[in-house]
């Protein structure tokens, strides 16, 4: 008996991730289920009229939004209009309701539950972003060792766009995966959004640093080192102990002769700033991906 209203529930329970599914199907066998009390107090009570319709969901929309459960809006219509249209109220009908609800909402998990995996997509953006930011930071090193250069700064902009994607991807993926989480992509994109931005900072620093000293070439060649180890492994560390070296040793330099030196030495010290932070973003998502590895093995 209406078992068309099976196929239009599970077109409502069906979701793009499986946890979405597994929670919007809860959401609304339980709105259906207080649909169809609230149903059968009604019209037992007022008979199978509209005025009973009406007050369903004046009662019905504020006790769904106090529990969260509002989404089962449309499926406890579905129940209520069938007890209207079948102007009786048995165990049978009752049975019935309850058997579309299993049905409808059964299909539409065994649907969602084939999910096709998407770590072919993510390793594929995983890759571009690395290859997009081994190309910012050598252009960084070129112009920090030239005072000049022709870039016009397209990385950035298609930088911005994949890490949109992937991390709304790697959102996605986490949200199909059952049991113990594996969010690792979506990790690693937000902490490359992270990154990126602070190379957004860098930008209008580098491209201040018209006037060419010793230090500039210094850390271009540092930046160089780092544009060649930029891959998903955790080698932070080892940057940032030689980072902080380099630091020492600049502050030991002979002092600017002149102003435009000390405000280009000034301008490279806030540069290796932002460069330290770059290099610990990477670091703390690595020393956490460790510290939960420890966690899992004990």
């Amino acid at each position: 008996m209406f078992a068309s209203s099976a196929g239009i529930i599970t077109i409502l329970c069906i979701q793009v991730t499986v946890k979405q599914s597994f929670q919007t199907a809860w959401n609304r066998i339980l709105a259906s289920l207080l649909g169809l009390g609230i149903g059968v107090c009604l019209f037992s009570l007022m008979g199978y009229t509209p005025i009973a319709i009406l007050l369903f969901i004046l009662l019905f929309l504020p006790l769904a939004v106090r529990f969260g459960i509002q989404e089962g809006f449309v499926n406890s219509m579905v129940v209520l209009m069938h007890l209207y249209s079948s102007k009786r109220i048995d165990g049978m009908l009752l049975l019935n309701e309850v058997a579309l609800l299993v049905i409808g909402v059964g299909v539409a998990l065994l649907v969602n539950l084939y999910m096709p995996s998407l770590d072919k997509e993510l390793k594929g953006m995983q890759a571009k972003v690395e290859k997009l930011f081994s190309k910012i930071l050598r252009e960084f090193c070129y112009y920090l060792r030239h005072g000049e250069s022709d870039w016009d700064g397209k990385e950035l902009i298609e930088t911005t766009g994949v890490l949109e994607t992937a991390i709304r991807l790697a959102s996605r993926d986490v949200g199909n995966r059952l049991g113990r989480r594996n969010d690792s992509y979506y990790e690693y994109f937000v902490m490359r959004q992270k990154q990126f931005e602070l190379l957004e900072r860098m930008m209008p620093i580098v491209s201040s640093l018209d006037n060419q000293v010793a230090e500039s070439h210094r850390i271009a060649d540092f930046l160089e080192r780092i544009s060649h180890s930029v891959h998903p492994g955790n080698t932070a560390y080892r940057f940032i102990d030689q980072l902080r070296v380099m630091q020492e040793e600049i502050k030991e330099a002979d002092l600017p002769r002149t102003r435009e030196e000390f405000e280009t030495r000034a301008s490279l010290f806030y540069l290796l700033r932002e460069i330290e932070s770059y290099l610990f973003i990477k670091h703390e998502l690595g020393k956490n991906r460790d510290e939960k590895a420890q966690v899992a093995k004990s």
